[in-house]
């Protein structure tokens, strides 16, 4: 079965830099693409980024557009968010996803798809 590990979370301020790791390992069942997601406190999960697995096809939520970038790995497994330019509002636990590619984005079930355990990013002002 497969699994995921994120990491590269932590603090910045405003105007910084951060870039997240989230490694594969395992069989990720029916999958065909790797995403970013963020929930922030009493707010839902959103897709931030997301990656084609077979032909690095991308897509990005308008509100990280020009300042986020999705890439990866495909030796080593691993699934990279290079995050630049941070704002306060990008403060989130930050969670990895693998699923299908569908309409131009990833799509992970919330339940049966494979996530994994997050890692925080906290920007400050």
């Amino acid at each position: 079965l497969g699994h995921l590990v994120e990491s590269g979370g932590g603090s910045v301020q405003a105007g910084g830099s951060l870039r997240l790791s989230c490694a594969a390992s395992g069989y990720l069942h029916r999958t065909n693409c790797m995403g970013w997601f963020r929930q922030a406190p009493g707010k839902e999960r959103e897709g931030v980024a997301g990656i084609h697995t077979g032909d690095d096809s991308t897509y990005y939520a308008d509100s990280v557009k020009g300042r986020f970038t999705i890439s990866q790995d495909g030796v080593k497994n691993v699934v990279y968010l290079q995050m630049n330019s941070l704002k306060p509002e990008d403060t989130a636990m930050y969670y990895c996803g693998a699923g299908e590619w569908y309409d131009g984005s990833c799509e992970v079930h919330p339940l049966s798809g494979f996530w994994g355990q997050g890692t925080q990013v906290n920007v400050s002002s």
